[in-house]
């Protein structure tokens, strides 16, 4: 349901309120949108696997949001098609292409709460949610034995 929450969360910032998702942001949900069907199969399949897989999702999940973290802070350097780093282009240049398309950057932050980020956000909450996994994976291992 964490997963889930966080999804349409995002969903309700894109379209509802305007913040269109940078590469990184879209990167990010992939974990997001993996987690029901692994979910679904742990109750379905009962198996060890399944809360290790959950597990592992949700550490990748958090290990691009920290990543998208890095990159927000100039921590390192980003994606070169989503970063405002030197380009090679000036700055007319630039601006006359984005007039024409939208680009969203993936170090410019667009809100906060808390002084955390919406990817700062997502690295709290997927290690939350990795650390739950990990614990029903623990307790799956201790009711086997």
């Amino acid at each position: 349901m964490g997963s889930i929450g966080l999804l349409l969360g995002a969903f309700i910032f894109q379209e509802i309120f305007g913040f269109e998702p940078c590469t990184l942001c879209i990167w990010q949900r992939w974990p997001h949108a993996i987690i029901p069907l692994v979910f679904f199969f742990s109750i379905v399949l009962p198996h060890q696997i399944w809360f290790l897989s959950g597990s592992l999702v949700m550490i990748i999940s958090s290990l691009l949001a920290g990543y998208h973290v890095g990159v927000e802070q100039d921590w390192w350097e980003g994606l070169a098609s989503c970063s405002t780093s030197d380009t090679g282009l000036s700055t007319e240049m630039i601006l006359d292409f984005s007039e024409e398309i939208s680009v969203v950057m993936c170090d410019e932050i667009v809100w906060s709460f808390l002084n955390l980020s919406m990817a700062g956000w997502n690295t709290v909450f997927s290690l939350i949610l990795a650390s739950l996994w990990i614990l029903t994976f623990r307790n799956y291992q201790d009711i086997k034995q």
